[in-house]
């Protein structure tokens, strides 16, 4: 079964993860640190993430860093800017609501 990004970050614990290594590449370990789960789940987490390339993988040495795959986030980004454009437009209209409400109350 194929996963796809939004599968991926359903999950809480992925979106901390995606969270931590947006400000720098962490290996598992570091990552797990910041858990209170097992070293075996944050490798499962990772594996789901890597497999829907939210995340790439760098070898350094014996140590291997996991870094967030940036064009991967636009494609979540550019799907919810649909969304976006709406709640604005309805927070606008609000706005314009509670302006005549309070005109029409003075």
């Amino acid at each position: 079964m194929r996963r796809d990004i939004f599968q991926a970050i359903a999950d809480p614990t992925r979106r901390a993860i995606i969270a931590l290594i947006a400000i720098q590449a962490m290996t598992p370990n570091a990552i797990a640190l910041h858990f209170d789960t097992t070293r075996q789940a944050i490798s499962k987490h990772l594996r789901v993430l890597t497999e829907c390339e939210l995340v790439k993988q760098q070898h350094q040495g014996r140590e291997i860093y996991y870094q967030l795959e940036i064009d991967k986030i636009k494609e979540i980004d550019k799907w919810l800017e649909q969304f976006r454009k709406i709640w604005e437009t309805r927070f606008l209209q609000l706005d314009d609501l509670l302006s005549t409400l309070k005109k029409q109350k003075k």
